[in-house]
């Protein structure tokens, strides 16, 4: 091997060491360390770091508690909130979906001189801070907000909506914010899509709904997949849109997981609920890589 294909070796595992060393520092260790603590008990000082593996005499025993995750599948409160963080993250993702396909077609099928105000429409709300985007809806869906006031000049009503703190203003705010989040994973899917698959269909007599359903949306599902897990994901473990928007019938989990770290101090117990989001979000994650690894397949095919 000469010395510049050495060196080209060389260059190419370091470009990959570097993304696989930040998931290792970024996310392996810290989720080490919390499944750590979730087989901890509290010690004498409340501190949950107390050692799982002990050596007394040359006897090195292992002692992992694995009542908490009893405790959560036991529990009903858990279990419901659970249902509850996977039944508003799929509402979510469904909406988002629904409102930001025809945009991300839309997009796609500009001019390409106007892409880029598109894209920076789309963008935009990342440049205002995300906790003043949902303290805005309050003023929006309360009842002396901006929505019922003007429902009420107009005579659509003849008293204020109760919209704040329900499922209705929780799905409103999450769809509101991960709606970007699915646009564009779509219109760079589907930008690159070749037309003429949509002029062939029209030449072999398909109306343009036809063409549509049967061509465009088969050839952007890796978009739509993408755009579904970037939003399903982090919807599931909300925490700040069903504080300021939900009320007492939209519990989720990541409202749990807070009151157990901050409140009830059990740091064991929300760290086993915090080890349960992981594992079910990261069931949909390896859906999607299978999903991929499949069309990546058929592609070389």
């Amino acid at each position: 091997m000469t010395t510049t294909s050495r060196q080209k070796n060389a260059g190419r595992r370091l470009v990959i060491a570097v993304p696989y060393a930040w998931l290792v520092f970024a996310f392996l260790i810290p989720f080490l360390i919390v499944l750590k603590m979730s087989f901890s008990e509290l010690d004498e000082s409340g501190s949950p770091f107390s050692p799982l593996v002990t050596m007394v005499d040359g006897v090195i025993s292992v002692k992992a508690k694995i009542a908490n995750y009893l405790f959560i599948a036991k529990d009903d409160l858990y279990v419901l909130t659970y249902l509850s963080s996977l039944k508003y993250a799929a509402i979510t993702t469904a909406l988002c979906l629904f409102i930001g396909y025809p945009f991300a077609y839309f997009m796609a099928r500009a001019k390409p001189s106007v892409r880029p105000a598109l894209l920076m429409l789309v963008m935009l709300p990342f440049w205002t801070s995300f906790l003043l985007r949902i303290y805005a809806w309050k003023g929006i869906l309360a009842n002396q907000g901006i929505l019922n006031s003007l429902l009420l000049s107009m005579g659509a009503i003849t008293e204020p909506i109760h919209m704040m703190n329900t499922p209705f203003s929780l799905v409103i705010g999450m769809t509101y914010a991960y709606l970007p989040f699915m646009i564009l994973p779509l219109y760079a899917n589907l930008v690159k899509m070749d037309l003429r698959f949509l002029e062939a269909a029209a030449d072999l007599g398909a109306t343009p709904m036809q063409a549509f359903w049967r061509i465009t949306v088969p050839l952007s599902k890796s978009g739509i997949i993408a755009g579904a897990m970037l939003v399903f994901i982090p919807a599931v473990g909300e925490y700040v849109i069903p504080e300021l928007l939900g009320g007492p019938e939209t519990l989720m989990i990541g409202k749990v997981l807070w009151d157990e770290f901050f409140t009830n101090n059990d740091w064991p117990l929300a760290s086993a609920v915090a080890v349960v989001v992981i594992l079910l979000i990261l069931v949909p994650m390896a859906i999607f890589n299978h999903y991929k690894a499949e069309q990546e397949a058929e592609g070389r095919a």
